[in-house]
């Protein structure tokens, strides 16, 4: 096992699927001399050379659109889209080509096809480039969506993504770019659709994704130490596709469901889930399920605003006091 940060498990794990299948080209803004904006691709265009590892123009559509034919004609492309909100820019084809193309060709046509984009709060960009949008993804057919949480599921997940042949797309939430964990050694490949149960408890589970799963075990270790109460925590790593079993099975042990989502409320990912647990094990439940969400509002820059904006370790305590006791 080797100590890597969240931003270098990206780079490993292209490197490691660049190396073992020549096919695999990697495109975007920045992504090559400059090792991307956020340096979670540093080395890659040194290792590979420009002919696999390309700049592109300040054209979100450009990107797609080559990476979308690339991928059509025989290539497995990975696509950068610098910040998650800049998916707005080029959503036609990401919903509209690149989701229905193995549906309209009667299969003849797959689309090995992988978007990484950097998503979500915390380092105070403002409104226009902080926004968690996985839950745009999801409601999309065709697609499927990850959001990775530790170094080491980056690394397997996105190498995973790159050997899927159906479009990916791989949110890495910007501001876990630095946190350092413990990385598997040499080719390590994650499976798809598969959540991770982090932590047993027998009070309430707790299911999150990427950054609010680290806020969600801090709450969670919070809430037994000083309140008594035991929280099973979930980090459901890939919302499409929804590894329900493992989440049920958990929410039917606890008898409660509390889900800590980045997304603003109005139809965020918790509203999926929280309806499916009312459909599928609604008798297992001693009390309503309750979902912590950023607000429907834009994202505001100033730091207080913002902190107090997406759900803290605080307010996670506080509200699943209020539900338990």
């Amino acid at each position: 096992m080797a100590e890597l940060t969240y931003r270098d498990a990206v780079a490993a794990a292209i490197a490691q699927e660049m190396k073992r299948d020549e096919s695999v080209v990697f495109l975007g803004e920045d992504v090559a001399a400059a090792g991307g904006v956020f340096k979670a691709t540093v080395g890659l265009l040194e290792q590979f050379g420009p002919k696999r590892v390309r700049d592109c123009p300040i054209s979100e559509q450009a990107i797609l659109g080559a990476a979308m034919g690339a991928a059509m004609t025989g290539l497995k492309p990975i696509a950068e889209i610098m910040f998650s909100d800049f998916l707005a820019v080029c959503w036609d084809i990401v919903a509209n080509e690149i989701a229905k193309i193995r549906y309209m060709t009667d299969g003849q046509v797959s689309m090995p096809l992988v978007i990484r984009t950097a998503n979500g709060a915390g380092s105070r960009f403002g409104a226009q480039h902080s926004q968690a949008v996985e839950n745009w993804a999801m409601m999309i057919p065709g697609l499927k969506v990850v959001a990775p949480a530790f170094p080491a599921d980056v690394k397997g997940l996105l190498a995973a993504a790159i050997r899927d042949p159906d479009p990916v797309l791989f949110f890495e939430q910007k501001s876990l770019y630095p946190m350092k964990g413990e990385v598997p050694d040499g080719e390590y490949v994650d499976q798809l659709g598969k959540a991770k149960v982090l932590r047993q408890g027998k009070d309430v589970t707790i299911v999150a994704l990427a950054l609010m799963v680290h806020r969600a075990l801090d709450a969670a270790a919070i809430l037994e130490k000083e309140y008594g109460i035991s929280a099973t925590v979930v980090d459901v790593r890939s919302l499409v596709p929804l590894d329900t079993q493992t989440i049920l099975t958990e929410v039917a042990k606890t008898g409660r469901l509390v889900t800590i989502e980045e997304n603003p409320r109005l139809c965020g990912w918790g509203a999926e889930i929280a309806s499916i647990a009312a459909e599928e094990c609604f008798w297992d439940l001693d009390g309503p399920i309750h979902r912590i969400t950023t607000p429907h509002i834009p994202l505001p820059a100033a730091d207080l605003l913002e902190d107090n904006t997406i759900p803290s370790v605080e307010r996670i305590v506080r509200e699943i006091r209020q539900q338990i006791d």
